[in-house]
């Protein structure tokens, strides 16, 4: 298709260079779920959608163009992938910076395609728009591969709880930016995984071929705040095992460097974008059905009940209460 010459035209034509193409596929099934899940249903399509705002989920002088793309994406997959799903389809908004360069401008237009096509995932339409502030916006589509959709209501009393991946890397990396930026460097990792989190995106899918029938949702807001989340939709109580949580090796480090708690950083770091999820996976079914089974960690159990307490090393026990990071 041939654009006018107009900016806003040729930054469209950026945007669709090597679109994935459309398959023809509809979901296997037919189900239909409204909001408080981490995507609605319709029809069989899960459906989710994520802002990302210019200064409140990335700034450009702290990362590139491509990993505010890189985690505004990572944002919106994690969330179909904690229903057991794939990402298929996307309507992606764009509001440039008006401050922008062209540079900045195109860099960012050929990172949503590449983000988007490099998952198989087909950009199908959106909006352009300028302001004083950047921001991304992406309805994002997807499908399970049966009839079976994790849901935050599905913990049972005998369920595990479970994390897949290390603890408290991304508020440790903002911690980093915000406090210490001089050492950055020193704990580069976070950082990284901060500005352009690196998750397992097949995670929920490999739970729901390999029998996992529990609660499932994303750490996007807090390991803490998410427990209490999947306690309260599914009725149940839980209790969690302080020494058992996997606080991530360079988090432990950092915090040992800087004479901070790392449990703060575990419980109630967001943008993990890491499942936590529950069910029962012995040991020859992570190590035969899971490719990055060492990734996976059992952190508690569930019970009747409500509430989520942490068991902690001195054999006390204390009430887990939600710490989200607000919004608005």
């Amino acid at each position: 298709m041939n654009f006018p010459d107009l900016g806003e035209f040729r930054f469209i034509s950026k945007l669709l260079e090597g679109v994935h193409p459309l398959k023809k596929e509809s979901p296997s099934h037919r189900s239909w779920l409204s909001a408080g899940d981490d995507c609605a249903i319709f029809d069989g399509w899960l459906v989710t959608k994520d802002l990302s705002v210019e200064n409140t989920h990335f700034r450009l002088d702290w990362s590139s163009p491509e990993q505010a793309v890189e985690k505004h994406i990572v944002s919106n997959v994690s969330d179909i992938s904690s229903m057991g799903g794939r990402p298929r389809i996307a309507l992606f908004g764009l509001c440039l910076n008006k401050s922008w360069s062209e540079e900045t401008c195109n860099r960012i237009a050929a990172a949503v395609a590449q983000g988007f096509a490099r998952r198989g995932i087909t950009l199908i339409g959106g909006d352009t728009v300028a302001g004083d502030v950047g921001m991304f916006s992406t309805t994002l589509l997807g499908t399970t591969d049966g009839e079976e959709t994790l849901l935050r209501s599905g913990a049972k009393p005998g369920d595990r709880v479970y994390v897949g991946g290390t603890l408290g890397k991304s508020d440790a990396g903002l911690w980093l930016l915000m406090n210490h930026p001089e050492e950055s460097s020193r704990f580069q990792r976070l950082v990284d995984y901060h500005l352009a989190p690196r998750i397992c995106e097949d995670m929920g899918v490999l739970l729901v071929k390999n029998g996992v029938r529990g609660a499932c949702m994303d750490i996007s807001d807090g390991l803490s705040s998410e427990l209490n989340h999947l306690a309260l939709s599914s009725g149940v109580s839980m209790e969690i095992d302080e020494k058992k949580l996997p606080i991530d090796s360079d988090v432990l480090e950092m915090c040992e460097y800087f004479g901070l708690s790392p449990l703060k950083f575990a419980l109630n770091g967001g943008e993990e974008y890491e499942l936590l999820f529950t069910g029962n996976l012995t040991k020859s079914i992570l190590d035969e059905k899971f490719p990055n089974q060492d990734e996976i960690f059992e952190i508690g159990s569930v019970y009747d009940g409500s509430g989520v307490y942490l068991n902690k090393p001195d054999g006390g026990r204390i009430i887990l209460n939600a710490q989200a990071w607000s919004h608005i």
